[in-house]
């Protein structure tokens, strides 16, 4: 994974994108073909002390608002049952959810949340935010519903990223 440096711009545009200040941000994990964040890399301890998990946190509005809309559809009550039902896709998103936690671990170790990682991984499907922040930041191939997001986004022209929405 390349993540880029954190400039004041970045936060600028990150705390447009949020309506808000940005919190724990170490690197820029994804950016808008358009060069503004997409995904932001988050440290695993906030400067309050609070344990966050989410090491890759989306924040671009179009993306946001295309996953919200896919969850609201009922993706992933469908992708629950699918999890539930095969062995080889759970042994996947276990691995993803191992790789979330190695990812995590460089930035430091917080026990609150040592075997906790983000979007549900690895026993359920919780938040495609989660789920597609971690895909775009490290690629293809690494979470398998991240990629289902993604896929099902672009498919169905809600969202992709290589076309700007900002």
């Amino acid at each position: 994974m390349t993540a880029d440096a954190v400039t004041p711009e970045d936060l600028a545009t990150l705390e447009e994108q949020l309506g808000r200040v940005p919190r724990g941000v170490v690197a820029i994990a994804a950016r808008c073909v358009c060069g503004r964040p997409l995904v932001v890399r988050t440290a695993p301890r906030l400067d309050d002390g609070t344990p966050f998990p989410t090491s890759y946190y989306l924040t671009c509005p179009p993306a946001v608002k295309a996953v919200s809309t896919l969850e609201a559809t009922g993706a992933m009550e469908e992708m629950n049952r699918r999890l539930a039902e095969d062995s080889e896709l759970r042994a996947s998103y276990e691995q993803a959810h191992r790789a979330y936690l190695a990812e995590r671990s460089e930035l430091g170790i917080v026990p609150e949340i040592a075997d906790v990682s983000a979007g549900g991984m690895p026993t359920r499907v919780k938040c495609l935010h989660a789920l597609l922040g971690h895909t775009l930041a490290v690629g293809r191939g690494v979470n398998p519903f991240g990629d289902e997001v993604l896929d099902r986004l672009e498919r169905e022209g809600m969202w992709s990223p290589s076309v700007c929405s900002c």
